[in-house]
């Protein structure tokens, strides 16, 4: 079996350090403050989230953790139902506790149940919308009513946040949540998404709802030491060796990039027989990069040339890139189109900005593009 995990939540035996990232999360929300997760997509957000909730629950069982999916919700009403449903499933063990429970908190909102052969798991709250229109703080405040009422601390813990600007009357939505959640001090709630861009517009803008709702945290990449570990150890478990210069060379090659270095190692650990060597190590990169050509060819048909050019300054190393000398060198035509071109890469999840540095999404696409398509 591989001994490397990627494109699912990271469990124990693949899980690469965060250990101070951990104890902070974990410390903020026993003391009930929010906290917002910021960092590019595929950093290890839910991954982080997931071995908070495993220590936090470990630790003290009048802890709960609720996880909701922006992604399984396309409007107010799907939210509502999706939010009553988990925070009854994490609240009460027993499907009957869950609906007696229902019944006593709702006072203006009559819910439906559908339960199926697994109740425990297989457990639906509907309602009904002029209901919900007329009453949305009765399924706002159940984490808060619920964490009183049982002696527990729920924790909320809200993913792919970032598509809330996609339901109908956003805005009014988001101060819906945030004119409730923000009273509440019996529960606690974490946030974060995969599109930094849009949830930097959501929490880091003074205008908006949800500015100041909690502790705003960057999300940083795992240090190349704490990678050379375990890409070593990894490929020790399953008898094959690997050098710590050589598994450093590797989380190089893809910009320590939780998500690609996992995958990177992977394809290394497959292409190795005994011992991966330097040599093994770019056949392997070569060998997934071009696994990923038509897609990259795609991505590159979709963007302009003056974004094109753009792109190759960047990984040229230009730092200043709306200086004089940057736009005649790389014919960026002015430094108004260089800012305009930058917001078009951003908006199409090629590259976005991480503490005052550019940075590529996906560094395979980057590797392509120096060592194919600029070469």
């Amino acid at each position: 079996m591989i001994p490397f995990k990627h494109g699912k939540i990271i469990d124990e035996k693949y899980f690469v350090n965060r250990t101070q990232e951990i104890a902070r999360v974990s410390t903020l929300l026993a003391s009930k403050i929010n906290v917002t997760l910021l960092s590019p997509r595929r950093w290890g957000k839910s991954s982080l989230m997931k071995k908070v909730a495993e220590k936090m629950e470990k630790e003290n069982k009048q802890i709960r953790f609720v996880f909701i999916d922006f992604f399984k919700t396309r409007d107010e009403k799907e939210f509502y139902e999706l939010f009553a449903t988990e925070v009854l499933k994490a609240s009460y063990s027993k499907w009957e506790e869950r609906i007696t429970a229902a019944k006593v908190i709702f006072k203006q909102i009559i819910p439906k149940f559908q339960i199926g052969l697994d109740p425990a798991n297989d457990f639906q709250v509907g309602l009904d919308w002029e209901e919900i229109e007329k009453n949305p703080d009765e399924i706002l405040e159940l984490p808060e009513r619920i964490s009183i009422h049982k002696g527990l601390q729920l924790i909320i813990c809200l993913d792919e946040f970032q598509n809330i600007v996609h339901f109908n009357d956003s805005l009014g939505f988001q101060k819906k949540l945030r004119a409730t959640w923000q009273h509440h001090d019996h529960c606690s709630y974490a946030i974060y998404g995969s599109k930094q861009h849009m949830m930097t517009a959501i929490f880091e803008d003074k205008s908006m709802p949800f500015y100041k709702f909690g502790e705003l945290l960057f999300l940083s990449k795992i240090a190349n030491d704490h990678w050379k570990k375990y890409i070593v150890a990894q490929f020790k478990k399953t008898g094959k060796k690997m050098s710590t210069t050589v598994a450093g060379k590797l989380a190089d090659a893809v910009k320590n990039h939780p998500y690609f270095v996992q995958q990177l190692a992977a394809s290394t650990w497959i292409s190795t027989v005994d011992v991966c060597t330097d040599e093994t190590l770019n056949e392997a990169i070569d060998q997934l990069i071009l696994q990923y050509e038509l897609v990259f060819s795609k991505e590159v048909d979709g963007v302009s040339n003056l974004q094109l050019n753009l792109l190759k300054a960047i990984i040229k190393g230009e730092k200043q890139l709306s200086s004089k000398s940057t736009i005649k060198k790389y014919k960026l035509s002015s430094s108004a189109t260089v800012n305009r071109s930058k917001e078009a890469l951003v908006q199409k999840e090629i590259i976005d900005t991480f503490r005052g540095s550019i940075e590529f999404l996906d560094p395979l696409f980057e590797l392509w593009l120096k060592r194919y398509y600029f070469n």
